[in-house]
């Protein structure tokens, strides 16, 4: 069987006359030395490690699959552009994105949970397996098979009337073009030192809708590339009783009832 070409190197190199810049400054950039770049765009790096890779291809806004795969100067202006700000290849997960998982010796996917002090790092760690190797792990029963899970802690009272300090279990979201409006999500962000636990929409203008369930918390939106993971809420835990109704909640219950009442007349 032929080999599939690879256009890494090409690519490198084009993508980096597109922006103008020189070899010098591009390494800068990415936190390289000067021989260090040259190397990998010159091939004489026969294999570039997959921290690379993902560093590349996040600097430049171009996926992997298409970074290694497609000879991005046959591409036109317009669609590099598309591509850049967010595709649909992109969002529906198509190309290659990557999630790191650790197992158990019987090779069954972990649970990890990102305690409050480790949330800082998983921004950066995400992908990492040695950062993941250090997150506690765990397992829950009721867990439907098939699907990646993790446990995020939430602060702040933005997601009232989930309780400040709840944990939240989440599932792997590969294709976000699944997701309904309005999903409650964990969202992992580029350059944060946290994550967002937020009511998500997915925009046709390639953008996020980002929404507190307390109406205190004004919406708002990022770009679809600045989005680096996304987990569908399933579960929470907490070990915050709920409070006993008040005069106020129970008058609101009735002028809700009397509301239907009066839609049924």
């Amino acid at each position: 069987m032929e080999a599939a070409k690879v256009f890494f190197r090409s690519n490198l190199r084009f993508l980096r006359n597109r922006k103008k810049y020189s070899q010098e400054h591009l390494a800068q950039q990415l936190g390289y030395t000067r021989s260090k770049y040259t190397a990998l765009e010159n091939g004489q790096t026969e294999n570039p490690s997959l921290a690379d890779l993902i560093r590349i291809s996040e600097f430049f806004k171009i996926p992997l699959d298409n970074l290694l795969k497609q000879d991005l100067s046959q591409w036109s202006e317009y669609d590099l552009r598309k591509m850049e700000t967010g595709a649909k290849e992109y969002i529906n997960g198509k190309n290659l994105r990557v999630l790191s998982i650790t197992v158990t010796p019987d090779n069954r996917e972990n649970m990890e949970y990102v305690p409050v002090k480790a949330k800082a790092g998983y921004v950066a760690g995400h992908a990492d397996p040695e950062f993941l190797a250090t997150l506690p792990k765990f397992s829950l029963p009721n867990l439907p098979v098939g699907a990646t899970y993790r446990m995020f802690p939430t602060t702040g009272d933005s997601m009232l009337p989930v309780p400040e300090g709840s944990d939240v279990v989440a599932r792997y979201v590969q294709d976000w073009k699944t997701l309904k409006p309005d999903s409650l999500c964990i969202v992992i962000l580029k350059g944060e030192q946290d994550f967002v636990f937020k009511q998500v929409t997915l925009q046709k203008d390639g953008t996020v809708l980002l929404r507190s369930l307390n109406k205190h918390y004004a919406p708002y939106t990022v770009r679809v590339d600045e989005v680096l993971e996304i987990w569908q809420y399933v579960k929470h835990q907490t070990d915050t009783l709920p409070e006993p109704e008040t005069d106020l909640q129970e008058i609101r219950q009735l002028i809700v009832e009397m509301k239907k009442q009066i839609n049924k007349l």
